[in-house]
């Protein structure tokens, strides 16, 4: 067999292995997620994109991060030599791009969690905002993005002329308002906020078992080995992802939930 045939055989096994979830809850306010999922051959090589967008205000901006931002990572022409670069120039464009069409798509925001898996072999990973990916390897637990938080980032929030409030209510937000502190659009506080990509790239070797992607509804109430020990007997990766969906319901979440797993 040659090594091509290896590779589609390798992207049919995982494609199998793709499951998602999308939840929202009824008392999650304002916000909208939005799961996705495709491989694709690009320049010789397969690609699975995995991606969640976990909006509020509107589901403008995830609609919009859905449609564009891959397509403009793919687009950065050192993606392949130096993907950790090219990710953060195309985050940046794309939230260049909604600011520049605010009128338009209005003066929502979204977070933004994105997998791009080379080859099976290589992870790369980039997040803004609070939704989260983490990686099992023999059953262990490793989170590999950065939860965005107001409280942790309060010094860079200040230092842009902004402030971090637990009033209205008891959670940090950005100016009062927003309870992440790195997030597309969100016009309005864009002064105080940043777009700004933490990205991290792991190797997918045999002791990978599976892949999360999930918004902050599930990891508000599910660790990241309680989340990862749950679904480690289900082999079916959808099934996997709506028992975390469930577990995290019965742990009474509040936020709005979306899963993503890749089970290898």
């Amino acid at each position: 067999m040659t090594g091509k045939e290896i590779l589609h055989k390798m992207k049919e096994k995982v494609q199998e292995k793709v499951g998602l979830n999308p939840s929202n809850n009824a008392e999650s306010g304002k916000g909208k997620n939005y799961v996705f999922a495709e491989f694709k051959q690009v320049n010789g090589s397969e690609l699975g994109l995995f991606a969640i967008f976990d909006g509020h205000l509107s589901h403008v901006i995830p609609d919009y991060l859905k449609a564009n931002l891959f397509n403009n990572i793919l687009n950065e022409p050192d993606f392949w030599t130096e993907p950790e670069n090219a990710i953060r120039k195309a985050y940046r464009l794309t939230d260049t791009n909604i600011l520049e069409q605010a009128i338009d798509l209005g003066k929502g925001g979204s977070t933004a969690v994105t997998a791009i898996l080379i080859n099976c072999q290589k992870l790369v990973i980039a997040n803004v905002g609070d939704s989260r990916a983490v990686i099992s390897k023999n059953g262990v637990a490793k989170q590999l993005s950065v939860d965005h938080e107001p409280a942790s980032e309060r010094e860079s929030i200040e230092n842009r002329g902004g402030f971090v409030s637990n009033f209205p209510g008891d959670v940090a937000r950005v100016d009062g308002q927003l309870a992440v502190a790195r997030a597309f659009g969100d016009k309005s506080l864009k002064k105080h906020l940043t777009s700004e990509p933490d990205v991290s790239i792991e190797t997918i070797d045999d002791d990978t078992d599976l892949i999360i992607l999930a918004s902050d509804g599930l990891w508000k109430v599910m660790s990241n080995q309680e989340a990862v020990d749950a679904i480690k007997g289900i082999k079916d990766a959808r099934s996997a992802a709506k028992h975390l969906t469930e577990e995290a319901v019965k742990r009474n979440s509040k936020d709005d939930i979306s899963i993503i797993v890749v089970k290898f």
